[in-house]
């Protein structure tokens, strides 16, 4: 048959318990009144005690049959005082019972993430003074760089030495890379710029790059162009791993640069802890 009367809430049911503050004295004063000594378990020094024998309850006072210390340790369960909850006991939610998401405070392994806890740590680079560059496949970027400091700089930035850059933690580290160029002639049949990285074994290889197409247009002289590519980097040991730039053309050209606003240059931004 169909229930009658308000249908009851779903709740967790959970037994009360107190712990007492021991002396040398053999009353005590309950958190809840209960009707007998029968509806609360006694444990002194983790020793059930027996009912009216051992103590006995008038209201919210607990006499015991004799009086003991403040070594003594003791602590009751309310028998008869079920405590209906919408939440469950502290410490009994496991990590299958979620269905979604968990503040990062409360995770055990303390993990941190940028979505929780923000970007710790943002770095910008700029090329600060244009330079030609004859056509090659293996001509670095070593030179005329510095950090734009006006841009937001966050945290512990990378470091920079003849090109290449290292970083100051570990973690999982976003690298982009963009070099605008300015070719001689305009007819170009590559020319981009390659993410190299070595990632602690002391020899360099390429992670990412991007390279650009001018056909032949005719009349112009000189052409302007700009490649751009990134990478995630999951650095596990920040001691010795390294980041460098390649540039990479067929003809020779001019890599522009301007010392107040991003025309060449880098961006490495912390994302979270490595993995």
């Amino acid at each position: 048959m169909p229930f009658i009367g308000n249908q009851p809430a779903d709740k967790f049911l959970t037994l009360e318990k107190q712990v007492f503050t021991t002396s040398a004295t053999d009353t005590y004063s309950l958190d809840r009144e209960v009707s007998s000594p029968n509806d609360l378990e006694l444990f002194l020094n983790n020793v059930r005690q027996e009912p009216t024998e051992a103590y006995t309850i008038s209201g919210t006072t607990l006499t015991l049959a004799s009086a003991i210390t403040a070594s003594d340790s003791m602590y009751c369960v309310y028998q008869g005082r079920a405590v209906g909850t919408q939440s469950p006991a502290i410490g009994s939610v496991t990590n299958d019972m979620l269905a979604g998401s968990i503040a990062t405070s409360k995770l055990a392994d303390g993990s941190t993430f940028a979505t929780t806890n923000g970007i710790t740590s943002a770095d910008m680079w700029v090329l600060t003074s244009g330079a030609n560059y004859v056509g090659s496949q293996g001509t670095f970027i070593t030179s005329n760089l510095a950090r734009m400091t006006d841009s937001g700089y966050v945290g512990a930035g990378v470091s920079q030495s003849s090109g290449v850059f290292t970083f100051p933690s570990n973690g999982i580290w976003y690298v982009s890379s963009q070099a605008q160029l300015i070719s001689y002639p305009a007819e170009m049949a590559y020319g981009g710029i390659v993410i190299q990285v070595d990632s602690g074994d002391g020899s360099y290889s390429t992670r990412a790059e991007n390279y650009i197409y001018l056909p032949n247009v005719g009349s112009p002289v000189s052409a302007h162009m700009t490649a751009f590519t990134s990478i995630l980097l999951n650095v596990t040991d920040y001691t010795s791993w390294g980041v460098k730039f390649r540039l990479a053309t067929n003809n020779s050209v001019f890599l522009n640069a301007s010392g107040t606003n991003m025309r060449t240059g880098f961006v490495f931004i912390r994302l979270g802890d490595a993995t």
